[in-house]
């Protein structure tokens, strides 16, 4: 195994604290959404950070298995957006993630077997596998 990069981020006061990275770039305060029984705010929150993660990594994986299948996409106009919820039930705390994809210029097979393969291949994807449930939607231009 080679690493290839690695990055190193502080939280510090759980949900209603800081994060930092530690090269600086990431410096944020964090908020608990009114829905979990915080004030709100102008921080963001765990949830959005994660997203936010997943859908450009998700992005980036479906530029490379388009690149290795020759197939041609706009990549500037691809876009990614990632929800991600807060759940709870009977044994606990969970999360839910739905990756809406939308990669213009191509039919609906093609896209539909770029995102199928980009789930194979995209790291937050092999990471969550069998621990969240996943949906993938291919959004298309009416």
């Amino acid at each position: 195994m080679k690493t290839l990069y690695k990055a190193t981020t502080n939280a510090k006061g759980g949900r209603k604290g800081q994060i930092k990275s530690e090269d600086g770039p990431l410096d944020l305060k964090l908020s608990v959404p009114k829905s979990m029984g915080g004030e709100g705010g102008d921080g963001t929150n765990p949830e959005q950070l994660f997203g936010a993660a997943y859908a450009a990594c998700f992005g980036s994986a479906i530029q490379s298995v388009a690149k290795n299948e020759d197939v041609e996409i706009n990549e500037e106009e691809l876009n990614v957006a990632a929800t991600i919820s807060f759940n709870k039930d009977d044994d606990g705390f969970f999360l839910k993630a739905i990756l809406d994809c939308y990669i213009p210029g191509v039919d609906i097979k093609t896209g539909e077997d770029l995102v199928e393969k980009a789930h194979e291949v995209c790291p937050f994807s092999k990471a969550t596998r069998d621990n969240i449930t996943v949906t993938l939607n291919l959004m298309i231009e009416e």
